[in-house]
């Protein structure tokens, strides 16, 4: 049976849709954090901070937010690789009622290591025009803020429309930024974290959680 012969209603079909992921997740995570509590990586331990739940709990509340504001627009959504993918495309599904647009810029600035070099790469740009349009940069965590800051000043320079910013998570006591980050997942701590598109010389992405090593202070 199709979601469409149980009902033509949008908000039912919406309801259902994040019925049913919430119950997939409850389910997965449920195996994935009994298993998983910590996790080893080279010497250093990394402990669940935010289970896979939380992260699409929170999502599925910044995704209303975000068809609120864009009520009859169709934002392009750009997402900052290789940390982002996985929440940008997750966020994008639990949007239903605006159309949008993806593109990617590629940057590096953390290469192996676990604190920024302080230097900004730009490897990828993007395909779209920017010009006239309503972006929304995604980013998967804003730390020092170095990488934000340096994407805001090269999409300025192509003239959209509107540009807002939505991170999964951010560590506002560190970041030295001048501008708004306008949809934010999780405000958190210094903390080296990994999981759920963060990595650590380029693995760990894949994990459902987000995890914090351990005694990073």
């Amino acid at each position: 049976m199709s979601l469409f012969s149980i009902s033509n209603d949008v908000g039912f079909q919406n309801q259902f849709l994040d019925s049913v992921s919430d119950n997939f997740i409850h389910h997965n995570s449920h195996f994935h954090t009994s298993s998983i509590q910590s996790i080893s990586v080279d010497q250093d331990t990394f402990d669940i901070f935010i289970t896979e739940k939380e992260i699409h709990k929170r999502m599925r509340e910044l995704a209303k937010e975000i068809e609120r504001d864009y009520q009859g627009k169709q934002p392009i959504f750009i997402g900052l690789l290789n940390g982002a993918f996985i929440f940008m495309a997750d966020l994008i599904r639990h949007i239903h009622s605006v159309e949008v647009e993806v593109d990617f810029y590629k940057l590096s600035s953390y290469g192996d290591a676990k604190i920024s070099s302080g230097n900004v790469h730009l490897l990828k740009s993007v395909d779209a025009t920017l010009k006239g349009r309503e972006v929304i940069v995604v980013e998967d965590v804003v730390d020092s803020g170095l990488s934000i800051t340096y994407i805001r000043n090269e999409i300025m320079t192509h003239e959209p429309k509107s540009l807002k910013f939505c991170a999964l998570l951010y560590k506002r006591d560190v970041a030295k930024i001048d501008f708004k980050i306008d949809y934010v997942g999780f405000e958190i701590p210094k903390e080296f974290v990994i999981g759920y598109g963060l990595d650590i010389k380029q693995i760990k992405r894949n994990l459902p959680h987000i995890y914090k090593l351990r005694d990073s202070e």
